[in-house]
């Protein structure tokens, strides 16, 4: 029987998913789920939800439930992380006080001044969450969904040699929307993708061994619910030459072209068809609702009269069959260091590349340099999140309002009085929740 354990449990959406992946893999069909959240509340939810999945596919798992996460990752084969440290009355202010200084935020949870701040709270629960692993399942295979992705994992990767990869939606996605625009069968479809996670790019895609991209282009240029579907995004491929993955949304607020000015904001970011153009503080407002309706939605659920048990798209379960189950190997991109992999990005940041999961672990794909237009864009990135990261790890907010400077879209609004005023005022608001930062007035 192998052990998986879930920290952060009351996810109860994502929680619920991931465990119907896992129970469909034979070798999991007598796992042992270890549900661990610090919201008793939502344990008693997603443990309900967990139970019934099990009833409803016959399988002989058997689920437990913990606020204790030594208890729930002793001697677990598997460690699923998608914590998130404070609610919304803490993360919102991530998003509103650059507001108050020009700098517009649609989503606000990887990078820029936002995700700098988020990191900043949860790098220290995460670390602890390592430690125990090492303690307590050091053989463990851990995947992290947690965000700011990059920022979280380069922290972990530089302080344990547990195996670590973290785990995002956008690669699959993206590539599944394209072949949509293309009429392209998914089975038909392969691609190369690498870059930073949110901002990595399809280095390759092609149809049944050919280029596709000639396909992608004329589709985004002659086809209006196309262009319109993803403007941030379609805007960029048609100039930098390769799709990106994450929504335009997202997009928007990682580079210095699109939220600059209100008439970009209403041009690029206010319309479309995605489900997140871009509009401000889109995800401030989806937990606010939230907030007052995850009861309803729960429980609605637990009444509902089917289970759908088959199995999805995440990467996860593939990926603890590969190395802990039946040992089919599996390719998906992760967030790993960049021992060489890609060339022209700094050693050591974190990166999305492909990853070959199997018996052996986890081995990362040597890419090879990304076009120069690209790694400009992501050396950036990765630069301005290792600063981050290295500020947290000495307690040095001078290193913090560095970062921030360097980020583009904070960078093309404010002078750097205005960011360190900003930044200031972040740190004021946050000063409770960031103990490695000893000396803050």
């Amino acid at each position: 029987m192998k052990k998986i354990a879930f920290i952060g449990a009351g996810s109860f959406g994502f929680t619920r998913k991931l465990v119907k992946d896992i129970l469909t893999f034979p070798a999991f069909s007598d796992a042992h789920i270890a549900l661990m959240d610090i919201d008793e509340e939502r344990l008693g939810f997603i443990e309900q939800a967990v139970k019934r999945i099990i009833d409803a596919g016959g399988y002989k798992a058997k689920v437990t439930a913990t606020t204790d996460r030594k208890v729930a990752l002793k001697k677990a084969d598997g460690v699923v992380i998608t914590i998130l440290a404070g609610g919304v009355d803490v993360w919102r202010h991530d998003i509103e006080i650059p507001k108050k200084y020009g700098v517009d935020i649609n989503v606000g949870d990887t990078r820029g001044p936002s995700g700098i701040f988020r990191a900043l709270r949860t790098v220290g629960p995460m670390l602890e969450i390592i430690r125990d692993v090492e303690r307590y399942a050091p053989d463990a295979v851990v995947l992290n969904y947690t965000n700011p992705m990059p920022m979280l994992c380069r922290a972990m990767q530089s302080k344990s040699d547990v195996m670590i990869t973290g785990l995002c939606h956008s690669v699959q996605g993206t590539a599944e929307m394209l072949a949509k625009w293309i009429g392209a069968p998914m089975n038909e479809v392969t691609y190369l993708c690498a870059g930073v996670n949110h901002q990595a790019w399809y280095l390759e895609y092609e149809w049944n061994g050919k280029d596709a991209y000639p396909l992608i282009r004329d589709a985004v240029e002659n086809r209006p619910e196309i262009y319109n579907a993803e403007l941030v995004r379609n805007e960029m491929f048609l100039h930098l030459d390769y799709y990106v993955t994450e929504s335009s949304g997202h997009n928007s607020e990682y580079n210095a072209w699109f939220r600059k000015r209100p008439d970009l904001i209403e041009k690029y970011c206010t319309h479309g068809t995605n489900w997140n153009p871009g509009v401000y503080a889109f995800i401030r407002d989806a937990y606010l609702s939230r907030a007052k309706n995850w009861k309803k939605e729960m429980t609605d659920w637990l009444k509902e009269k089917e289970v759908d048990l088959s199995r999805g798209h995440e990467y996860a379960a593939y990926i603890f069959n590969a190395i802990i189950g039946d040992h089919e190997m599996f390719t998906f991109n992760g967030n790993v260091p960049n021992t060489n992999l890609i060339d022209n990005l700094p050693p050591g940041c974190c990166v999305e590349v492909p990853v070959l999961a199997s018996q052996r672990g986890l081995d990362p794909i040597h890419v090879g340099p990304l076009p120069d237009q690209l790694a400009i864009l992501n050396n950036i990135t990765a630069r301005c999140e290792d600063l981050a990261i290295q500020a947290s790890f000495d307690g040095d907010p001078r290193k913090v309002f560095h970062a921030i400077c360097m980020d583009p879209l904070t960078s093309a609004v404010l002078s750097l009085a205005e960011i360190k005023e900003m930044t200031d005022e972040m740190f004021k608001k946050n000063k409770a929740y960031l103990p490695q930062f000893k000396h803050l007035s």
